[in-house]
């Protein structure tokens, strides 16, 4: 059966089937050839697209601007103090002025409702950038970067993910491995376990057995055996920073070192991480907080610039990833 996403939203991978998202896997792999060897025939050109962003990026807006410019869209870039959204003027009267200009909106910024009315009032496309419930294009990304690197098939794969099991990448992870038959270990602190959103918990394990997946929430390091993929984030988003503290004392267990990856019994498992990441002290934050004597590493240095570690090839991924989401819903 065909795959038509054409004025499609991309809001989370909930909204998808398996087969359209095996569908933009296909097509970011078939996009990322292309421009590699150097076949560009711009499939949105005379296309205007505006990035509202609350959150600043590097990878996102970078991988939006580039994708968007690559395949002939013009790009206009808001963020907080450049537009009078939610200030001034309501979201949904912003999202119909908004819709009028352009034939595509990305969002990255805070609350899931904001890109979730953006999309129910503008009449056209839009694109979760990140919210602090889900970050679906970066699992893209992500799942484009293990086909690249392991042999084994989506669905003989294993991925796990120690840390703050109820953030939006564990969540997201959790879903976009349940539609694809993944087996999918979300390893955290036992409090942090009983904090997660449940709802998420419900659906993404009811996803996962429609479609042949595992989902486990785990505090035990034995879980580890059998990784394809051990998987990073920091340990405080953005405006979490006062409860960085507690959170080390919290996740020190769970830091990423060469012990981490040992204990899968696969000399080939692959490290990946959203970034940006703290792996050493070279950022002012982690300078800041080694100096009040607290670690803020979720990853060591070792780890991140090992072998295993294919966090640069992910992150260039997020340009081809992006790049099919536009291409397949508002591209010629």
């Amino acid at each position: 059966m065909a795959v038509n996403l054409k004025g499609r939203s991309f809001l989370s991978l909930a909204d998808f089937t398996p087969e359209e998202l095996r569908y933009l896997l296909d097509l970011g792999h078939d996009l990322k050839a292309k421009r590699r060897a150097g076949v560009c025939a711009p499939t949105m050109q005379g296309k205007h697209i505006v990035l509202l962003f609350e959150k600043t990026s590097t990878r996102t807006r970078c991988s939006f601007e580039v994708a968007a410019t690559q395949e002939g869209a013009h790009v206009t870039y808001l963020d907080a103090g450049s537009s009078q959204m939610g200030k001034k003027e309501s979201l949904e009267d912003s999202a119909k002025v908004l819709g009028r200009f352009f034939d595509g909106i990305e969002y990255r910024g805070y609350e899931q409702s904001v890109v979730e009315d953006l999309a129910k009032w503008s009449g056209v496309p839009v694109w979760n950038g990140l919210t602090d419930a889900d970050h679906p294009t970066q699992i893209l990304a992500d799942l484009m970067t293990i086909e690249e690197h392991c042999k084994k098939p989506l669905n003989k794969i294993k991925v796990v993910f120690p840390g703050d099991v109820r953030n939006n990448m564990c969540y997201a992870w959790m879903m976009g491995a349940a539609k694809l038959g993944m087996h999918f270990v979300a390893m955290g602190p036992e409090e942090l376990a009983k904090q997660m959103d449940q709802e998420v918990v419900q659906s993404t394990f009811a996803e996962a057995r429609k479609n042949g997946g595992l989902i486990e929430i785990t505090d035990h390091a034995e879980d580890l055996k059998g990784a394809d993929v051990i998987y990073g984030d920091v340990w405080a988003s953005m405006g979490e920073e006062a409860q960085i503290p507690e959170r080390v004392g919290l996740l020190s267990p769970f830091r990423v070192t060469m012990d981490t990856l040992k204990a899968t019994e696969n000399p080939d498992v692959l490290y990946l991480h959203c970034l940006p990441s703290f792996h050493d002290f070279e950022t002012k934050m982690a300078k800041e907080w080694q100096a009040k004597g607290v670690d803020i590493r979720e990853v060591t240095d070792e780890v991140f610039r090992s072998r295993h570690s294919v966090v640069f090839d992910e992150a260039e991924n997020r340009m081809h990833s992006i790049k099919a989401v536009m291409v397949a819903t508002i591209g010629a």
